[in-house]
């Protein structure tokens, strides 16, 4: 299982909004390629970087920012805003390893398809949820769409990788939503990557386990908890191995 750090990037900073709420942001450090350098000495490899600004706008806003956590040597998989193959060209061009489709795939699966046949594994879906339902457009709207339908379809299309969000867990650092990450690893064939309420160690051996019993269960995103020392990378990372 994977550790993937988080960092949320707003206005060239990397922050945290509590429960993807623009007007509860807390500012952690000014530099995210710095942030992500730290990773890289606790011995991650991967690091989940979202462009919080291209979410909201539609389009990628963070391009500088991203460029530099790149260059800090890591595996990013980054997401917010890529709603056109020109974003996700742009982004990849970047040197990003792996680009996260939000809202469009919510909204056209030949959009998906397409970019599964040109990019193949390099393309991920994320799937956040609430209630069960699908969030889009930086989680300010409601898709009406069931996270477990829209999970059927993109494995129709052949993506690989979905990163599922569990919205009413993120941020809150109440622990995550087992529930719903073992309903999601049951709706298809694709790999599963945990996010949202990881706040203790005990969290991630959790997630460990379910994922010996669910080896398609790739990961989990590690966000606030790291940012308030609940959590040492270096020690989750040798707990995942």
């Amino acid at each position: 299982m994977t550790i993937y750090p988080a960092i949320d990037i707003r206005g060239g900073r990397c922050v945290r909004l509590l429960q993807g709420r623009a007007d509860q942001e807390t500012v952690y450090a000014e530099d995210p390629a710095a942030v992500a350098t730290g990773f890289r000495q606790a011995g991650s490899i991967w690091v989940h970087v979202v462009d919080l600004d291209g979410a909201f706008a539609g389009e990628p806003r963070n391009g500088t920012a991203v460029r530099a956590v790149v260059a800090q040597g890591l595996r990013v998989q980054l997401g917010g805003g890529l709603r056109t193959r020109a974003a996700v060209e742009q982004a990849l061009g970047l040197g990003v390893a792996r680009v996260v489709i939000g809202t469009r795939a919510a909204e056209s699966d030949a959009f998906v398809g397409e970019l599964v046949q040109a990019f193949g594994e390099r393309i991920a879906v994320g799937i956040d949820t609430k209630n069960g339902q699908v969030a889009v457009k930086g989680w300010v709207a409601d898709s009406g769409l069931s996270a477990l339908d829209l999970a059927r379809r993109m494995d129709a299309l052949g993506v690989r990788t979905l990163i599922h969000t569990d919205i009413g867990t993120d941020g809150m650092l109440t622990g995550p939503n087992l529930t719903a990450q073992e309903a999601m690893l049951a709706a298809g064939r694709a790999n599963v990557i945990a996010s949202g309420g990881v706040s203790r160690r005990e969290d991630v051996i959790a997630l460990a386990a379910l994922a010996r019993r669910e080896p398609r269960l790739d990961g989990v995103i590690v966000g606030k908890a790291l940012y308030e020392g609940r959590v040492d990378l270096a020690d989750l990372l040798r707990l995942a191995a």
